[in-house]
């Protein structure tokens, strides 16, 4: 089968059979089209689009590129979260642990970012000593061991997803619903869960900017894990204003821990509650109102606290950073962006707090970039608070004074007063089930 073939029938709009699928992303991974017919293809599905059919065959042909994680021996269903990302997402950190504590199993790989914060990895990566490098077999065992095991993306698995990821984001085919699909769900069928809870965002501070389109990758992705056996739903939660009050990776860590201690802020608590809630009803162990009950019982006896301690002991972080924040890395500095008039907080632009955090070194423009872990952004304020002038904003922990004024400004500019209270809109919008 010619790869100019392939590429012209769904240039000319047609619908690919699933062996010309699996031709291409056999091609991928073994190197045998060029990048050029690769990137051709590529640009016809964007521009061309797929049927369900088609996107659950680019699935399965990107999950068994790689090797599917065998987890039939460990007992119960086997259940992840993944969230199209956002700023302030920290809520794996939190949902994880609590989900464990209430007896799901929990096999969670994660991504690095890039943009304006770090992932899931990254966060965890502040932690001294913490290692997301993990062995399949090691693995396997700490599931066995704790419950829950918070690596990245190995080297066996989905590896078309990885090359075709980096042909994407020089190619500007990103934006495409079908190949962020098969993107995300390659990796998570391929992780061996029975049960996976998405959390798709919308808003400024989202990929997917208007719900609109966050419902179309939800309704793609929960048909996708649940064509290919895997039960799946989403949650579709607003990304117009940042989660929770801190943006860079050692911050996050700290209000994830004052989080799993009862004493994090409202949205982020809530929200985190409610995904895990939601895995513990996929892996079968109690309906709705039980396992909303179940997950709060985990966070207030401190149960999913001390989950998250052995994760971060397991995986040779230093656990004593859950009883001392001093031991995470710290920014020598701070800076306090104080309200300029009285009034309330009406608005806190979620990419302006990003990018402040960008500036002063708490993401990356390129995965070889480099992260400072201490830097980031720390909201003092929330949505609805009323404020007196002079009040602190936020506060900007940093390194390098190069690199504050510029932060400061965007921060200062995130932040909107008005005279009237402004109504404050819910975080979860809908379910896609």
């Amino acid at each position: 089968m010619r790869a100019v073939d392939v590429i012209a029938r769904k240039r000319d709009g047609e619908e690919l059979s699933p062996e010309q699928i699996q031709v291409f992303v056999r091609a991928v991974t073994d190197g045998s089209w060029p990048e050029y017919q690769i990137s051709a293809l590529l640009m016809a599905i964007v521009l061309r689009g797929m049927t369900a059919e088609e996107i659950t065959a680019l699935t399965e042909a990107m999950v068994h590129s790689g090797v599917k994680v065998d987890l039939s021996h460990l007992p119960g269903h086997k259940v992840d979260k993944h969230s199209t990302g956002g700023v302030g997402d920290k809520t794996s950190l939190i949902l994880a642990p609590l989900a464990a504590a209430c007896g799901v199993v929990v096999p969670m790989m994660s991504g690095r970012a890039l943009g304006h914060t770090g992932g899931t990895l990254d966060k965890l990566e502040a932690i001294p000593g913490f290692r997301t490098g993990l062995l399949l077999g090691e693995f396997q065992r700490m599931l066995a061991d704790v419950g829950v095991s918070m690596i990245g993306q190995t080297a066996e698995i989905a590896p078309a997803d990885k090359k075709l990821y980096a042909l994407r984001d020089v190619t500007s085919t990103v934006e495409s619903i079908p190949l962020i699909t098969a993107s995300i769900m390659s990796k998570k069928i391929a992780e061996g869960i029975d049960a996976l809870v998405l959390d798709v965002k919308a808003g400024r501070g989202a990929f997917m900017k208007t719900t609109a389109q966050a419902n179309l990758l939800a309704q793609a992705l929960v048909q996708v894990g649940n064509s290919s056996g895997v039960r799946t739903e989403a949650l579709l939660t607003s990304m117009d204003a940042p989660l929770g009050r801190d943006v860079g990776n050692a911050l996050e860590v700290i209000e994830s821990i004052e989080t799993l201690k009862g004493r994090g802020p409202r949205d982020l608590e809530d929200l985190s509650v409610r995904l895990a809630a939601r895995m513990v009803v996929l892996a079968g162990l109690a309906d709705s109102e039980k396992a909303e009950t179940m997950v709060r019982q985990a966070l207030t006896s401190g149960a999913g606290l001390e989950v998250f301690r052995k994760v971060i002991a397991w995986q040779g972080g230093d656990p004593r950073v859950i009883d001392d924040y001093g031991r995470l890395p710290t920014a020598s500095r701070r800076h306090a962006v104080m309200a300029p008039g009285k009034g309330y907080v009406s608005d806190i632009d979620p990419m302006k707090i990003a990018r402040a955090a960008m500036r002063l070194g708490a993401g990356r423009d390129r995965v070889e970039d480099k992260i400072d872990p201490a830097v980031g952004v720390r909201l003092r304020v929330s949505l609805g608070d009323r404020v007196e002038p002079g009040q602190p904003l936020a506060e900007l922990h940093y390194n390098d004074s190069g690199r504050l004024f510029e932060a400061a400004a965007l921060a200062a500019e995130a932040c909107t007063l008005t005279a009237e209270a402004p109504k404050i809109a819910p975080r979860v919008l809908a379910e896609v089930v």
